[in-house]
Parts: C-alpha cells; sequence; structure tokens
C-alpha cells in the first residue's frame, strides 16, 4: 500500500509540473478599461484568467449591461484578440476587440457593433484595501426630506421630493451625491411600483439592484444583486409599493448585504465596475447614484456611517 501510494503521488507530481500546470499570462487578471466613445470616455471592465493548461477566457463589462462572459481570450506575442455577441448594443455583429500589452498597461481598439472602430486604453484593477476593525464615524442623512440638496442630476430631467419623499417617476436623469465616500455603511429605504426597475450605485461604480422581484428565484441581475456578479443567497424582496429596506457595508471590495432584516450577500468580494458606472477609477473615493433611467423608484431614507480609518 505505501508503495502503491508513493508511486501514485510520484505521477500525480509529475503532470502537475509538466502536464497539468498552468502558465501564468503577464494579460491575466483584471483590467479597468477606458473607451474613448464619441468625445467621451466610457469606463468598461475586462478580466482574464486560465481555463486548463492553455486557453485563456474572460468576462468583460462594458458601459452599460452586466458581465458576458468571453469563450477564449487569443494570445501571442503580447497582443491579444477577442469577441463577444451584443448584449444590449444595437445590431447583430459582434463587438470585436484586439489589443497588446506595454509596460503592464494595454492599448488597443474596438469595433462596434454598428461597424465603427474606437480606441481604448486599460490599467489593471488596484487592490482595494480591507478595514478588520474599522472605527466609524458619525451618520449622516444624505436626504432631507425637502429637496435635493446635496445631491445633483446627471442630465435634464430631475428628480422631486413629495410630501418628504425622494421621488424619481422613471426615465429621468441618475441622480449623483456630491459626496464621495470610500469605506461606510449605508441604511436605505425605497419602494417602487410594479414592474419598475432601479438602482443604488456604491461609489458610484457598483449597482446593488432595485427590481420588482417578489416571488422570483434569486439571480444576480435581479433584487439585492450586485448587478451581473454576485448572487444573494435568499430572495428577499417584498411586494411591489411596500416600504423595503437595504443595509449595507463596503469596505474595500468587500460587500455585506441585509435586505429587509435579511443576510442575502455576505462579506463578497466585488470583482469589479458593473454596467452603467460613473467610472472605474476605483482606488478614489466615489459618489452614490441613484438610477432614474429605468423606472420609478422611492426613497424616505438614505443614510450614510463613513469609517475613519
Amino acid at each position: 500500500m505505501r508503495r502503491g501510494f508513493y508511486f501514485t503521488a510520484v505521477i500525480l507530481t509529475f503532470f502537475c509540473l509538466n502536464g497539468w500546470a498552468q502558465k501564468t499570462s503577464p494579460l491575466e487578471g483584471r483590467w479597468n478599461l477606458e473607451i474613448d466613445y464619441e468625445g467621451k470616455k466610457l469606463p468598461s471592465w475586462l478580466e482574464i484568467r486560465h481555463s486548463g493548461h492553455k486557453t485563456l477566457v474572460g468576462r468583460f463589462v462594458y458601459a452599460f449591461g452586466s458581465a458576458r462572459p468571453v469563450a477564449e481570450v487569443k494570445y501571442q506575442d503580447k497582443k491579444f484578440n477577442f469577441a463577444i455577441p451584443p448584449q444590449w448594443e444595437p445590431g447583430n455583429r459582434d463587438m470585436e476587440f484586439s489589443g497588446e500589452i506595454q509596460a503592464d498597461k494595454l492599448k488597443g481598439s474596438m469595433t462596434y457593433t454598428d461597424g465603427k472602430s474606437y480606441s481604448w486604453t486599460a490599467q489593471r484593477a488596484p487592490e482595494l484595501a480591507y478595514v478588520k476593525f474599522p472605527k466609524w464615524g458619525e451618520t449622516k442623512s444624505l436626504f432631507n426630506g425637502k429637496n435635493i440638496d446635496g445631491w445633483y442630476a446627471d442630465g435634464s430631467k430631475n428628480w422631486s421630493v413629495k410630501n418628504g419623499i425622494l421621488t424619481c417617476p422613471g426615465s429621468v436623469s441618475n441622480l449623483v451625491s456630491e459626496q464621495k465616500f470610500n469605506n461606510f455603511k449605508l441604511h436605505a429605504e425605497f419602494r417602487f411600483p410594479k414592474g419598475s426597475n432601479s438602482g443604488i450605485y456604491l461609489r458610484g461604480r457598483y449597482e446593488v439592484q432595485i427590481i420588482d422581484s417578489e416571488g422570483m428565484g434569486p439571480s444576480d441581475i435581479l433584487f439585492g444583486g450586485i448587478y451581473g456578479f454576485l448572487t444573494p443567497n435568499v430572495m428577499a424582496s417584498k411586494g411591489s409599493g411596500e416600504w423595503q429596506t437595504y443595509d449595507i457595508i463596503l469596505i474595500g471590495r468587500r460587500v455585506t448585504i441585509i435586505a429587509n432584516g435579511k443576510p442575502i450577500i455576505m462579506d463578497q468580494i466585488i470583482p469589479g465596475m458593473t454596467g452603467g458606472a460613473i467610472d472605474n477609477k476605483e482606488a478614489q473615493p466615489g459618489p452614490f447614484m441613484l438610477q432614474g433611467d429605468h423606472g420609478a423608484v422611492e426613497f424616505r431614507a438614505f443614510d450614510v456611517t463613513p469609517i475613519l480609518n
């Protein structure tokens, strides 16, 4: 038995060192992209990793939409390319990307679904430190119950305050907090009509879904999910028209969400920006953004407790 066990161990070691071992590519990792699109800098995100010992695969987030799989990233001599089918983009042709590594940065071009080409650059996503024993500051209410002081709209169609409730009728501008935060606790109270769809962007980059989902199974694109990335362990949504709560802690990349008193996401890592983000400058503090360009939603409380260390 000892001799057989030793022989098996030697064989496994041989294959691990020679056949099964993965050779790390300098392309692997998470990258924050900026796409030069019609005079704008569109934030996007790319992750590349091994599948087996020779194939590179990945995930991609465009300026809108959810994370989508990249079936294969072809890489040779510091140059690479991949293609993905359209998600919410117009047209039927694939989005095609090509690029190269330049001193631990990426540079390349994108052919959009309309056939037009745009340049882009990328840098590695930063490590975000986790504070194990946070020192909490003073809780601040970002909504005063009277007006939208402390917030601004990212377009011309604004929110309003009715009877002490911050109100979005749907299909208006997103609402962005003037104050920026790094690590924090958030307590939000909100409600939405039947069939509505909205969200809260943490640091303006990571969307927590607010969407009519009562009775559905949990999903990363439904109530309480980090859009396209993290799936709640239970569906905690109440019915439309009812007041609901999120209690959220974000420290570094690690997020905890308590929805309507139920733990649904516990200390999970957010890989990168979600679609619709303001930017992907993850090393910097960011604002809260309330999604207004989808469906109607109301807030009656939005209280933030920052971490001081």
